[in-house]
C-alpha cells in the first residue's frame, strides 16, 4: 500500500502535490470500484474504506491549513465535501450504507477538478 502523509503534501511542488492528490484519489477510486464489485463485507471493501479515510483525513487537514494557497471559501467547500465522504464511508464500514456509487462519483468529480 502507498504510504502518504500531510508532510508529502507539504514539501512537494504545487505541481507534484496536485499529481499526487490525482494518482490518490484515482487509487482510492479504483478500490472502491473493486469494493462495489465484491460487497460491503468484503475485505476489498475495508481496504478501499480506510484508504478512503486515509486520503480524505490527510487532505481535509492540509485543506485546513493557514498556508493551504486556495482560496478559503473553494477549501471550505472541499473541507465539507472531505467530510461528507468520510461519513458516508463510515457509513458503509458501518453497514448502514452500501452507497460506493456515491463515494466513487464524488471522488472522480473531485479528482478530474484538480487542475
Amino acid at each position: 500500500m502507498y504510504q502518504f502523509s500531510y508532510a508529502d503534501i507539504q514539501t512537494d511542488s504545487v505541481a507534484d502535490a496536485k499529481d499526487r492528490e490525482r494518482q490518490l484519489l484515482t487509487r482510492s477510486i479504483d478500490m472502491l470500484v473493486a469494493a462495489r464489485a465484491v460487497g460491503t463485507d468484503s475485505q476489498e471493501a475495508v481496504e478501499a474504506i480506510h484508504f478512503l479515510n486515509r486520503v480524505w483525513s490527510t487532505l481535509v487537514e492540509d485543506l485546513g491549513s493557514p498556508e493551504n494557497a486556495l482560496p478559503k471559501e473553494l477549501r471550505a467547500n472541499l473541507i465539507s465535501i472531505g467530510l461528507w465522504l468520510l461519513r458516508e464511508a463510515e457509513d458503509v464500514r458501518q453497514g448502514r450504507s452500501d452507497n460506493f456509487d456515491g463515494l466513487i462519483e464524488v471522488s472522480q468529480i473531485i479528482r478530474d477538478g484538480i487542475q
